[in-house]
């Protein structure tokens, strides 16, 4: 019998020419899906955190701020009346309002298939706009990742009417997590922090892997749009150099050990003061009022002892600015992180619309220099500061890649990754599973 001279295919390796084929048609479909879809998410989330970036932080913020510096007599009634009408959009314009910012789109993910009811969107961002722009202790992460995603979900239900798309149930979530990327990477001009946040945001201990894609180009739009109305530099800088010491590595793991106690205690609390809040029997407003009125007091108690520019209010840009580049003792950077971690507690316990990672970055770089100043005696205080900041972040939300790539793109000091990593490891083991958000789960765990 004459041979061919080829080896028969036998068994699987029959079937392998038609695999091949069914997994070139499937990449090439989602790829050809996602080059589409998540441009288009990444352009609406960018002109929405826009239009938001400019109302706050352009218009708002500097006039109440301006006039808080120069009159404080007006810092405690103008937070009262700030989140008075926080409580009131909530209370008689949304149907819980308990329910928004971050921890309603990890809920999404986690128990409606990556579905936001859109009739509340435009009320819902208006309270985070009035929760910040008054000087509630906040910044717009809340609104910018809930705005995002949202806008993801809502797309999602817009395009599945499209064959061509090829939209699954399962790419709704995928599609609400790139909106949370993308509008994390507007608001903090800084794509990549976007990206590893969103997709670290709905598990303590793993990534929403499937959205990595779509994300990082819906992130990279997102900030490009929003960086053709502002400047797209780092959010915050900072002088950094790329030396440190063997000793300054040992120390970042002590630092990080000692904020991962800390965000410990402070999660423990504000989740404690939010559950207790939420029992409440008084009427939405009254709780955010009385939440505004002991956030004014923190701002006043330290600007009587302080007189300045720096004020634990607000979404603080300013301050992370102050902190960084200016002098300051490590008495007043300490009591600035106590009273900025309290005035958290009490605007987003008592349901402030927005979410704690400004003021966990800000907190871990004051503590980060008077850390710096006061025990390890070292000049390389922005070192410290940059430890301190990731190590916060990582404890606070689990999120310990978002948290370096952030110190890394909002602050330039792209120098001190590796004490950052170290610092940041430390405080999410030394945290265990504590966590500022009460929806983000275990991988594999049920809710």
């Amino acid at each position: 019998m004459k041979s061919s001279g080829k080896f028969p295919r036998r068994g699987a390796l029959r079937h392998l020419p038609v695999v091949q084929e069914k997994l070139a048609g499937v990449h090439q479909r989602n790829l050809y899906k996602w080059l589409i879809v998540a441009p288009m998410i990444g352009v609406i989330s960018g002109l929405a955190i826009t239009v938001v970036v400019f109302l706050v932080l352009k218009e708002m913020w500097p006039a109440v701020l301006g006039y808080y510096l120069q009159h404080h007599w007006a810092i405690v009634p103008g937070l009262v009346l700030g989140c008075a009408v926080t409580g009131l959009i909530m209370q008689y314009l949304t149907p819980n309002p308990n329910e928004h910012s971050t921890e309603e789109i990890i809920q999404s993910y986690h128990e409606h298939d990556g579905a936001v009811d859109m009739r509340w969107f435009p009320q819902k961002l208006l309270a985070g706009v009035t929760t910040v722009g008054f000087g509630g202790s906040t910044a717009l992460e809340g609104p910018s990742i809930y705005g995002g995603a949202a806008l993801g979900s809502w797309l999602w239900e817009k395009l599945r009417r499209f064959p061509r798309f090829h939209l699954t149930a399962r790419d709704r979530r995928i599609m609400l997590i790139c909106g949370a990327a993308a509008g994390m990477a507007a608001v903090f001009r800084a794509p990549f922090t976007g990206i590893v946040f969103a997709l670290e945001m709905p598990y303590k201990d793993d990534l929403a892997h499937e959205a990595l894609l779509p994300s990082l180009i819906a992130a990279v739009v997102s900030y490009l749009t929003l960086g053709s109305f502002f400047r797209s530099g780092p959010l915050f800088d900072f002088v950094t150099s790329t030396s440190y010491r063997m000793t300054d590595l040992l120390w970042s793991l002590v630092l990080g050990a000692l904020i991962g106690l800390m965000s410990m205690g402070f999660v423990l609390l504000f989740r404690r003061v939010r559950r207790g809040v939420i029992r409440w029997s008084w009427p939405h407003w009254a709780k955010l009022a009385t939440g505004g009125l002991v956030t004014g007091l923190c701002g006043l108690a330290f600007l009587q002892m302080y007189p300045g520019a720096l004020v634990p209010l607000g979404p603080n840009y300013e301050a992370v600015q102050m902190i960084l580049t200016t002098s300051h003792s490590s008495a007043e950077l300490m009591l600035f992180a106590v009273l900025k971690l309290a005035a958290t507690v009490a605007t987003l316990g008592a349901g402030g619309v927005s979410a704690l990672f400004v003021p966990l970055f800000l907190t871990g770089g004051a503590m980060g220099i008077a850390f710096a100043q006061s025990v390890v005696h070292s000049p390389a205080v922005g070192l410290y500061a940059a430890v301190g900041m990731a190590a916060f972040i990582s404890a606070g939300y689990k999120t310990p890649l978002a948290a370096v790539v952030f110190v890394a793109e909002a602050t330039g000091g792209h120098g001190f990754i590796i004490p950052a990593l170290l610092g940041a490891a430390v405080a999410y083991a030394v945290s265990g599973d504590a966590s500022a958000s009460s929806d983000q789960r275990v991988r594999g765990e049920r809710g």
